[in-house]
């Protein structure tokens, strides 16, 4: 019989491309998983991280009896994605930060891509860049305080303006900047708080929708929905619980990695 897909990130990330795949299969299963113990990734060693994501993502993958595992993290699918993809027998999703696209609707030529210090300077990212944007101006920015905002909206608190208008001030050097990439997927969950601290209209590009594509087409069978959903915490943390039911999920249950 056909599981879930499992939806891993490192904290409530996750949850925006929950949401995509809501709207793309609407009567699929999910599960859910987020590692939040470690949060935040970006602060800690590469080979480090891969050893950890690899023993959630099997302990998760375990508890769950998923069909598929979408790795909702740029941090963890730049580093463990083939890791993963070698020790699972299931189809392994993952993200990148949507560098393709942003070329693609540009009217100026200036992109900005806001993502955390962990992926805003890693070669994947800078190899993403030089592929399919070398003829445009990108802008990096290390946004790790969106993580922290994101993070406190779900749990049923609001974002932090000021921190907000910092996080983003370094794009707005460039009027003439039009297009942003949101290469973390918490970043997609502050979408109307985005737009409110952004000084002029810009077009905000993630990832989600591609994801929530690639997984129709690589998993084509899945469980059906019924009811609220199972997901997993690595960290007791009763504020999590109104927000990941606000998705579907059922109060968390405590993951114990190897």
């Amino acid at each position: 019989m056909a599981g879930p897909i499992l939806v891993f990130d490192s904290g409530v990330g996750g949850l925006s491309v929950v949401r995509a795949l809501r709207r793309r299969l609407p009567d699929a299963s999910l599960a859910y998983v987020c590692d939040n113990a470690m949060l935040p990734y970006g602060q800690r060693e590469d080979v480090w991280l891969v050893q950890r994501i690899r023993a959630v993502c099997e302990a998760a993958v375990v508890a769950s009896g998923c069909s598929a595992l979408v790795v909702a993290c740029n941090t963890a699918s730049t580093l463990a994605l083939e890791v993963l993809r070698a020790c699972l027998s299931i189809p392994v999703v993952g993200t990148v930060p949507a560098i393709k696209p942003a070329a693609r609707v540009t009217r100026t030529g200036h992109i900005g891509l806001l993502a955390t210090s962990a992926t805003v300077s890693r070669p994947y990212t800078l190899r993403l860049i030089q592929d399919f944007a070398a003829d445009c101006r990108v802008t990096r920015v290390a946004a790790d305080a969106l993580v922290t905002e994101a993070e406190r909206l779900v749990a049923g608190g609001l974002p932090d303006r000021t921190n907000l208008r910092l996080a983003l001030a370094p794009l707005w050097d460039d009027p003439l900047l039009d297009t942003v990439v949101l290469g973390c997927t918490h970043f997609p969950l502050l979408g109307s708080w985005l737009d409110e601290a952004a000084p002029w209209p810009v077009t905000w590009v993630d990832s989600s929708e591609a994801i929530a594509r690639r997984v129709a087409q690589v998993v084509p069978v899945v469980a059906h929905r019924q009811g609220v959903e199972t997901s997993f915490v690595t960290a007791r943390d009763e504020r999590l619980d109104k927000g990941l039911a606000a998705f579907g999920f059922a109060p968390p249950s405590l993951l114990h990695p190897a």
